[in-house]
């Protein structure tokens, strides 16, 4: 058990305590109880606002609870000092030893430290990236499929059990433009000359496609009506570009559990059958929407279509899940995908782009409408990133026919780079990435700020062995309370890791790296303005040993949190 949930259970028994005592009442709810650092350093190294949340229902004064329960913390041995602050949070100060301990809990655990049980017996379900099957991966999906795939391997370092998915989107108009675009490159490639027209896609990457469906039916196709071959060349064209699209996600260490089809969603009758049982539930009915704003009556032709109450679960109007043609709307068919989620997971999770904001409300609703509010759904949104070389705006490429490809970003700066990258901001904030700042060997980029650090340890190592320095026992007296600062960071990691979980924000990853690393520098740096504080004393082994103990850990929790991040930790840096 680490440090923070050791406390929390020391709190807990507190607590039961003065319940014991009849200080406080049976029963009270604890969970927003929480043990954290303070946020001024000097205030010790824990705090916790038991009292403050606790004193209302217990009706008791906070600031008298505070001292009640000082006193109970204070019996602890790992307890140095305890104070009451303000109007009753509770601030202590651990023991030398208390860090010492944690420590050898790092090297101890290696790989697990910062794991937990969290989620245990709890299955999420988190869909990304799901690009229309249309062309190769571009930098526009890159972000959210990081975001995704970093937040799926946070959710399962602290317990839960993730299913990644990818919904294909091969039942919309989309796929239609696809296979006449696929059409027009089995025509070239039989010898004809053509022009791409507006509205089907330019990219060279057809061409194999035409190719192979040339060699597989010769000229057959060339004169024929579209209804001859449309579906044939949509399922080829589709499939084609689903390799080309996991290929891409390969190149950045992403893997999905499971690829959805539309088409099949559909054709298995999913959207009947969650209208029906909406249907049964007085959740859809058949209804006219009201004019749409600053058109006239003229303009607009009331049909009568079935409507899904989402005002009943937050949303600004009713919204169809039919056209006026029979066919489903997008949301329509969306809402049956989500149905078919939450049959397989306790909790679901949508990665999206943040121009679909407008449509989360709706979404929500039917997820609330369908599990009858048992099912936890989160929508994160991301932004764009906007790709530039010192400064410039990058060109567009050739080969994609409108966009940077994802592959050409990672064979230039390598996956780690991107990866990293791409979670050194809220996912919801612009990101400007830009290939000259992200290779750059400074403190301002994150990337290597973080990894030097890990290359730093590695490096005692190999000068500790050259000095002829053997580490058989390790004496840890011998950190004194200024080394031990690192430790107290260090041990953030595992509740870092279970908030970025709950929070769906993996990015808090990056950021408590990026602060562990800034940490390990500044002692490194105090090596150079005072020798006796470097870690290698040639002259004093049993020291030096107990510091490469330190620097292990913190390579050890930039390893772990590397991980998280689908992130390799180097060894040198070049």
């Amino acid at each position: 058990m680490t440090l923070y949930a050791r406390f929390a259970a020391h709190l807990d028994a507190a607590l039961d305590a003065l319940v014991a005592a009849g200080d406080l009442p049976e029963g009270l709810e604890r969970r927003a109880v929480t043990v954290e650092p303070p946020r001024d350093a000097s205030h010790g190294d824990l705090s916790t606002n038991a009292a403050m949340v606790l004193a209302k229902p217990a009706r008791t004064n906070p600031r008298a609870l505070a001292e009640k329960l000082a006193a109970e913390l204070g019996k602890l041995d790992a307890v140095a000092e305890v104070s009451v602050a303000g109007p009753g949070f509770i601030n202590l100060t651990l023991t030398d030893d208390t860090w010492r301990d944690e420590l050898r809990g790092i090297i101890q655990a290696g790989g697990d430290y910062g794991r937990s049980t969290m989620g245990a017996g709890t299955t999420v379900n988190i869909e990304y990236v799901s690009a229309n099957p249309t062309g190769p991966m571009h930098m526009g999906h890159c972000r959210g499929a990081v975001v995704g795939d970093a937040l799926a391997s946070v959710l399962e370092f602290v317990g839960h059990k993730v299913i990644r998915e990818y919904y294909v989107n091969d039942a919309g108009g989309q796929v239609d433009v696809l296979a006449r675009s696929a059409h027009l490159r089995y025509r070239e490639a039989l010898g004809e000359t053509i022009e791409i027209p507006e509205g089907l896609y330019p990219g060279d990457y057809l061409k194999p496609i035409g190719e192979k469906l040339a060699a597989e039916h010769g000229a057959r196709f060339v004169d024929a009506p579209e209804s001859e071959w449309l579906a044939m060349f949509r399922k080829e064209a589709v499939a084609a570009m689903l390799v080309m699209i996991k290929d891409d996600l390969a190149l950045l260490g992403i893997h999905h559990d499971l690829f959805s089809s539309e088409a099949e969603l559909q054709a298995a009758g999913k959207p009947e059958a969650a209208e029906a049982w909406l249907r049964e539930r007085g959740l859809v009915y058949d209804g006219v929407l009201e004019a749409p704003k600053g058109e006239t009556p003229e303009d607009w032709e009331p049909v009568e279509l079935p409507l899904f109450r989402s005002t009943q679960f937050g949303d600004d109007q009713d919204r169809p899940i039919k056209k006026s043609n029979g066919q489903w709307t997008y949301f329509g068919a969306d809402l049956a995908y989500h149905f078919q989620k939450a049959q397989t997971a306790d909790q679901l999770i949508d990665i999206w782009g943040a121009d679909h904001a407008g449509t989360v409300k709706r979404i929500v609703a039917a997820v609330q409408a369908l599990t009858e509010g048992k099912t936890r759904f989160d929508v994160k949104l991301v932004q764009m990133v906007r790709l530039l070389r010192a400064g410039e705006p990058v060109k567009m490429s050739k080969r994609a026919g409108n966009f940077v490809t994802l592959a050409d970003v990672v064979k230039e700066v390598g996956k780690d780079v991107v990866r990293f990258t791409m979670l050194t901001r809220k996912a919801d904030a612009q990101m400007d990435f830009d290939f000259a700042k992200v290779v750059e060997a400074s403190k301002d980029n994150p990337v290597f700020y973080v990894q030097y650090a890990h290359a730093r340890v590695a490096s005692l190592h190999r000068r500790a062995r050259e000095a002829g320095i053997e580490c058989d026992t390790v004496d840890l007296s011998r950190l004194d309370t200024t080394e031990l600062r690192l430790v107290k960071r260090a041990a953030q990691f595992p509740r870092v890791a279970e908030a970025a979980a709950t929070a769906r924000e993996p990015h808090r990853i990056a950021f408590y790296l990026y602060d562990l690393a800034a940490e390990f520098h500044a002692a490194w740096n105090m090596g150079n303005d005072d020798p006796s504080r470097r870690t290698l004393q040639p002259d004093d082994p049993a020291l030096t040993c107990a510091r490469l103990f330190l620097a292990d850990a913190i390579g050890q929790i930039i390893r772990n949190g590397l991980a998280v991040m689908g992130v390799e930790a180097v060894e040198e840096m070049h």
